[in-house]
């Protein structure tokens, strides 16, 4: 018999997908050190990452970084199948497909903010289904909506102009590159 290797190389997808993610994995542990006033309300710091991958590289990679981020994440802070995994990919998932369908829309009015706020409600209205369905099985759950929607406007917002600013930021250094290119 003779041995067998399998051999898998990463593309340079691979390899941007996966420096994402590390960077959405970095803010989503350092986010778990921050003390929270209301449980469940959080910056949502990786959805800044996820943001600038859905805007510059599209929303296949967008769903890796974040399904990546989910998982490596919950695997690191020890919440690997615990509810609170569950609420992250579910809140995680309801934001991908909301993502994906505001892709379709024109570019002129839903840039990185508008994008911003609509995944950070449809992050927490995922998070609020599931847990109604199953955490909590009453109709009280839903009294917290208004503390949840103030903090996905001012989350989604923020995250937006740091998302905004960093592309931009992205876009200029690309076109410093480009003119420092000699012409051919």
């Amino acid at each position: 018999m003779t041995p067998s290797t399998i051999e898998i190389r990463p593309t340079a997808d691979d390899a941007r997908i996966a420096r994402f993610a590390a960077a959405a994995i970095v803010l989503a542990v350092a986010e778990a050190a921050i003390p929270l006033p209301l449980p469940g309300v959080k910056p949502g710091l990786a959805n800044i990452v996820i943001l600038i991958v859905l805007l510059q590289w599209g929303w296949r990679d967008a769903v890796w970084v974040a399904l990546l981020r989910v998982f490596a994440g919950s695997l690191l802070l020890g919440q690997f199948f615990a509810p609170g995994f569950f609420l992250a990919l579910a809140g995680s998932l309801a934001s991908l497909a909301t993502l994906g369908l505001a892709m379709h829309l024109p570019r002129r009015w839903f840039g990185p903010i508008t994008l911003s706020i609509l995944a950070a409600f449809a992050h927490i209205g995922g998070q609020l289904v599931l847990a109604r369905l199953w955490l909590v099985p009453h109709d009280g759950v839903f009294y917290l909506v208004p503390v949840f929607a103030l903090a996905a406007t001012v989350f989604g917002l923020v995250n937006g102009l740091v998302a905004g600013h960093l592309l931009r930021e992205l876009s200029s250094a690309a076109d410093a590159v480009t003119k420092d290119e000699p012409s051919r």
